[in-house]
C-alpha cells in the first residue's frame, strides 16, 4: 500500500505542475475560457449579475488557479503538511471534474483548457482525466500515513515560497513578452492564409435535416424523404447530426480584416509578396499613451524600410482618432472581430512582421522598443 500511494502522489503532483505550466505559459488562455463558462452560465440564467461580475475578473482568477495547481503539485512532491495539501487536492479535482463535467455533459463548450493550447482536449477526454485523477487523489486520502516528507519543514516552506516567487514572476513575464512557447495559429513561421482553409483531409458532420410543418393547427416533424403536401406549412427546419466529423473546422476562424465601408480585406492584405507589419492594439484611449512614443519609432522604421504598416483592431472608432486624426500617420485601420483579437494578440499591442501571409516575427508589448530599433 506504502508503494501505491507514492506512486500515485508522484503522479498526481507530477500531473499539476506539469497543467499548471503549460497554462502559466499562457494565462490569458486559461481566463478566456474562464469568461467563456462565466459567459454560458449567465446566458442560461445561473446567477447572470454574479457570472457578469466575475468575467471582469476572469484574469486575475487564472493566475490564482494557475498557482495553486503548481503548489499543490510541488507540495504533494514533497510531502509536507500531507493532511492540508491532500485535502486541498481533493477539494480542486472535485471542482475541475464538475467544470468539466459541465462542458462534456450539456456539449456547450468544447473544451476545457486542462493543457492549454498546447495539448488541447476534447471536454469528454478532460472529464475522463479528471475522473480518473479523482480516484487517485481519494487513494492519497485514505493513505496519508504512508506519505513521508522529504526534507524539513523550513527546507518546504522554502521551496514553496520560491515556487510561488517563479510562478508568478514567469506569468508576469510572458503576459508582457509572449508566450515562451507558441501553440497558437498565429506563431512564428505560419500561413494564416492556409490555416483559414478547411484542412484537405476533413470530414464532415454528416446531418440529417427535419422539418416542423403545420396542418389544421397540428406541428409535424418530416424528413428529407417525407415531406408532406402543399395543404401543409412550413413552420422551421433543424439539423441533426447522425455522425460527427472530425479535423472539420481551420485552425484560424473568424479572421477578417474589416476596412470601415464593411469589406473583408483579409486576402488582399495577407496576399502581399512584401513584408509589412501588422500592428495589434484595443482600448487605444486608455491604453495608448503606454506605448505612443515606441510606435511612433516603429512607424519611423517601417517609413524608412518602405514597408506598410497596418492597423488591426476591434476598437476602430479609436483607432482611427487615435492614429490618423490626432498623430496624422495616415496609416490603414482595420477592424476584427474581439474573439479573433484574443486569439491572434495576446498582449495589447503586439506587433507582427509579415512576409505575404506567413508570420515571420512577434513583439509583445513590453518589447516594442526592440521592434523599433
Amino acid at each position: 500500500m506504502k508503494l501505491i500511494v507514492n506512486a500515485v502522489r508522484w503522479f498526481v503532483g507530477v500531473l499539476f505542475i506539469f497543467s499548471g505550466l503549460v497554462k502559466a505559459n499562457d494565462p490569458n488562455g486559461l481566463s478566456y475560457k474562464m469568461q467563456e463558462f462565466f459567459e454560458r452560465w449567465a446566458a442560461d440564467g445561473f446567477l447572470p449579475e454574479l457570472m457578469n461580475w466575475l468575467y471582469d475578473f476572469s484574469l486575475g482568477f487564472s493566475y490564482i488557479t494557475i498557482t495553486l495547481e503548481i503548489i499543490v503539485g510541488v507540495a504533494l512532491l514533497l510531502g509536507v503538511w500531507k493532511k492540508f495539501f491532500t485535502w486541498l487536492t481533493f477539494i480542486l479535482i472535485v471542482f475541475f471534474s464538475w467544470l468539466t463535467g459541465y462542458a462534456a455533459l450539456s456539449g456547450k463548450i468544447a473544451t476545457c483548457g486542462c493543457f492549454g493550447d498546447c495539448l488541447p482536449l476534447t471536454s469528454m477526454q478532460s472529464f475522463i482525466k479528471d475522473i480518473v485523477l479523482l480516484v487517485l487523489v481519494i487513494v492519497l486520502l485514505l493513505g496519508q500515513k504512508y506519505i513521508r516528507e522529504a526534507y524539513t519543514k523550513a527546507v518546504s516552506t522554502l521551496i514553496l515560497l520560491v515556487s510561488v516567487i517563479l510562478v508568478v514572476g514567469f506569468q508576469w513575464y510572458v503576459m508582457r513578452y509572449l508566450p515562451v512557447v507558441d501553440c497558437l495559429p498565429f506563431k512564428t513561421g505560419n500561413n494564416i492564409l492556409e490555416l483559414r482553409q478547411m484542412p484537405a483531409d476533413a470530414v464532415p458532420d454528416k446531418k440529417e435535416y427535419l422539418f416542423t410543418y403545420e396542418k389544421d393547427g397540428e406541428k409535424q416533424e418530416f424528413d428529407m424523404n417525407s415531406l408532406p403536401d402543399s395543404t401543409w406549412t412550413f413552420v422551421s427546419r433543424r439539423d441533426v447530426i447522425i455522425e460527427k466529423g472530425y479535423n472539420n473546422e481551420p485552425k484560424i476562424k473568424d479572421y477578417n480584416l474589416m476596412n470601415d465601408e464593411g469589406f473583408d480585406m483579409t486576402e488582399a492584405i495577407l496576399g502581399s509578396d512584401d513584408e509589412y507589419y501588422l500592428f495589434y492594439a484595443t482600448a487605444i484611449a486608455a491604453n495608448s499613451a503606454k506605448w505612443a512614443a515606441d510606435f511612433k519609432k516603429i512607424y519611423q522604421k517601417a517609413e524608412s524600410e518602405g514597408r506598410m504598416i497596418y492597423v488591426i483592431t476591434s476598437d476602430p472608432d479609436g483607432a482611427e482618432q487615435f492614429f490618423n486624426k490626432d498623430n496624422n500617420y495616415d496609416i490603414p485601420v482595420y477592424s476584427l472581430d474581439a474573439v479573433s483579437f484574443k486569439t491572434a494578440a495576446r498582449t495589447n499591442p503586439e506587433l507582427y512582421l509579415m512576409n505575404g501571409p506567413v508570420v515571420k516575427n512577434k513583439w509583445g508589448k513590453a518589447s516594442l522598443s526592440k521592434a523599433g530599433k
